[in-house]
């Protein structure tokens, strides 16, 4: 059974830091992309990061560039977020998830994920 659970998630301040994880069982690990998408309340689903298998390539949304950085570790089939610099338009759930082969340039597409988390609550206070 695949499964992928976030966590880290909790409450900071504006321009604190957090770092959230992504522990990961049940697939052939070193052989998916996974990707870092959030929701806000009353707002879709939207992608963050990902990062690629073997090079572990890295992708960001312009909303967190420079402030998030995504990682991943297959000796623990697991994937970070090191979240910087956190604004309040940052709080929202955090959910990984495993990528479908073909994802390619459309890596922030929900569509192109397989397997989720449940998701770990991210707020910034002002």
């Amino acid at each position: 059974e695949v499964q992928l659970v976030e966590s880290g998630g909790g409450l900071v301040q504006s321009v604190g830091s957090l770092r959230l994880s992504c522990a990961t069982s049940g697939f052939s690990f070193d052989d998916y992309a996974i990707g870092w998408f959030r929701q806000a309340p009353g707002m879709e689903r939207e992608g963050i990061s990902c990062i690629s298998t073997d090079h572990g390539d890295t992708y960001y949304a312009d909303s967190v560039k420079g402030r998030f950085t995504m990682s991943r570790d297959n000796a623990k089939n697991t994937v970070y977020l090191q979240m910087n610099s956190l604004k309040p338009e940052d709080t929202a759930v955090y959910y990984c998830a495993t990528a479908n082969p073909a994802y390619g340039s459309s890596w922030y597409e929900a569509s192109q994920y397989d397997n989720w988390g449940q998701g770990t609550q991210v707020t910034v206070s002002s």
